[in-house]
């Protein structure tokens, strides 16, 4: 149950007029009241013998009368409006049940206390079975202000307690750093526009991709722009901008005006200043990317999110996080049609996983957000798509820490939202690297040589040699074993080297891990005679061992 407040000035009349009107598609349906401050206002929607619109008027007069004795000594906030909707599956609730959901939600509020003849008055209207709009004047009845200190807190409070009592879907509880929703109207204007998503959700995407991509704030406007978002800043005395808004083309009020939204109202990351932390270099010297495969720099900077997530302190960590939500923002541009949707859907779900109530240290993750600006100014570079499936194999290993980072911290919000991000990776893992597998296992050596990879494996990883040998994707690492020997790499020393990276206990399939692993270290240039001797020497003082992770949280 989402409950929304809403504060307004002046009169009730024109959110009477609105309630008991049709909507602005024809959405409303048989308005009418389900409960008063008294129990017997005017009800425009059941007095069929009169004007409806004269029993507005008297409705509206007598919900701002309180207001009215005050004359110029009135606050100026004087109209609360608070909307209250059910889930969509949650079952279509009685008149008499939303009523005491209504006086629940008053009194938590602090508008109408239980039992106080004089508090403010207040109405609920229902025009549909799956919401109420209560409004209410902020003048109590005998003329004092109600006591309505943190009432958003309170009512989100009250509202998880009548999902308990009603048997009703549980809302995760926030810390307040979530995105706002779009709006009944937002919803019903994109579907008048022939929009997938609305507006905002439209604009906050497009702004998440543009910080992620760009380096610079100029960069950042420019590639706004090219995406056909239209930018208003605001500027101070001084002429620097304090602030942007932003829209979309055809996006327009009833005076054929663009539609702003503030940055902060998108995400609370998305304002300027916000936008201006993140794109600063923040070390004191500029990181360095060494010259390479940005996929491959991404797949290992990804890799380390969770040695951070697990070892590093919070800020640090938080860093990271926002890192891989820009990351998994830019990668729908780089990966194959059939996989975009998938990926762009992961996205949208992990970005409320990016953002807590803990200050995040963005210059710790400078090295994967500059490898993922390298990729998407270059994604013909992935090649047969290993570059994109290997990174997307050790994301849903971070994704998997993610989720298990925020519960210990008690953010619900974020760790659903890290769970529903890793379905949608998985799907999309699932259709980018079973053609690379395929194509890899197409490559496979023979019997004889596979028989040498798999004697090793048997004694560097006992625990993990039987499920590797068994896996589908046993014939690809075989592969891309071979082709790290043939360009003049040591398998077994290769081998090892993949297997010392880290440990293989929370990897969902530890032949596909390696596959990548092996991949990546194959090409780069082979070591000399006296570096493979040296690696082999290491190797057998240093005999790989299972080792324990933090967190043991697999993927599924």
């Amino acid at each position: 149950m989402i409950p929304k407040i809403i504060l307004g000035k002046g009169s009730t009349r024109r959110l009477i007029a609105y309630l008991f009107g049709k909507g602005t598609a024809n959405e409303h349906v048989d308005p009418h009241l389900v409960a008063s401050w008294n129990d017997f206002a005017p009800d425009p929607g059941r007095s069929p013998h009169r004007d409806p619109k004269e029993v507005e008027k008297q409705l509206y007069t007598q919900l701002d009368q309180p207001v009215a004795m005050l004359g110029r000594r009135a606050p100026r906030t004087t109209v609360w409006h608070c909307p209250v909707r059910a889930a969509p599956e949650d079952p279509i609730l009685s008149d008499a049940q939303w009523a005491e959901i209504a006086r629940r939600i008053v009194a938590a509020a602090g508008i109408a206390p239980a039992g106080d003849t004089e508090a403010c008055r207040w109405v609920a209207v229902r025009h549909a079975d799956d919401h109420i709009h209560i409004a209410a004047t902020l003048v109590r009845q005998d003329g004092r202000r109600p006591r309505r200190d943190y009432d958003i807190r309170a009512v989100q409070r009250e509202a998880r307690q009548i999902e308990v009592d009603y048997g009703l879907r549980r809302l995760k509880p926030g810390d307040g750093t979530a995105a706002k929703r779009p709006t009944s109207k937002e919803h019903f204007k994109a579907k008048r526009l022939g929009q997938d998503a609305t507006s905002r959700e439209i604009l906050r995407l497009r702004v998440r991709r543009a910080m992620a991509a760009a380096s610079t704030e100029a960069e950042f406007f420019a590639l706004l722009e090219a995406t056909g978002v239209t930018v208003r800043l605001k500027l101070g005395p001084s002429g620097d901008a304090l602030g942007c808004n932003f829209a979309l083309p055809g996006d327009t009020n009833e005076k054929g005006e663009p539609v702003f939204y503030a940055g902060s109202t998108l995400a609370p990351d998305l304002s300027l200043p916000k936008i201006r932390q993140r794109l600063a270099t923040t070390s004191p010297e500029p990181v360095a990317v060494r010259p390479g495969n940005p996929w491959h720099q991404a797949t290992a900077a990804t890799e380390r999110i969770t040695h951070h997530l697990a070892r590093s302190n919070d800020a640090v960590a938080q860093g990271q996080l926002a890192a891989l939500g820009g990351a998994l923002d830019l990668l729908p541009l780089a990966a194959p049609a059939a996989a975009r949707a998938e990926l762009e859907r992961a996205a949208v779900a992990f970005e409320r996983a990016t953002r807590s109530r803990i200050a995040a240290d963005h210059a710790s993750a400078v090295v994967l957000r500059r490898s993922v600006q390298a990729i998407w100014k270059d994604p013909a570079r992935q090649g047969d798509g290993a570059g994109l499936a290997m990174l997307l194999d050790v994301a849903l290993t971070a994704v998997a820490y993610a989720m298990y980072w925020h519960r210990t911290r008690q953010h619900a919000q974020q760790q659903a939202a890290a769970e529903q991000a890793l379905i949608h990776l998985q799907a999309a893992y699932a259709q980018i690297s079973g053609p690379v597998l395929t194509g890899l296992a197409s490559r496979a050596p023979s019997p004889q040589t596979q028989r040498r990879y798999a004697h090793h494996l048997q004694q560097a990883v006992p625990e993990h040699a039987e499920r590797i040998l068994a896996d589908f994707a046993w014939d690809a690492l075989a592969a891309v074993l071979a082709e790290a020997e043939a360009a003049g790499h040591n398998a077994t020393a290769i081998l090892d080297q993949a297997l010392n990276q880290r440990a293989l206990d929370d990897a969902h399939s530890p032949a596909r891990a390696l596959t990548w692993r092996i991949r990546r270290l194959g090409e780069r240039h082979a070591p000399g005679p006296r570096a493979q001797a040296a690696n082999t020497s290491h190797a057998a003082a240093h005999p790989t061992a299972p080792r324990s992770v933090e967190p043991q949280t697999r993927r599924r």
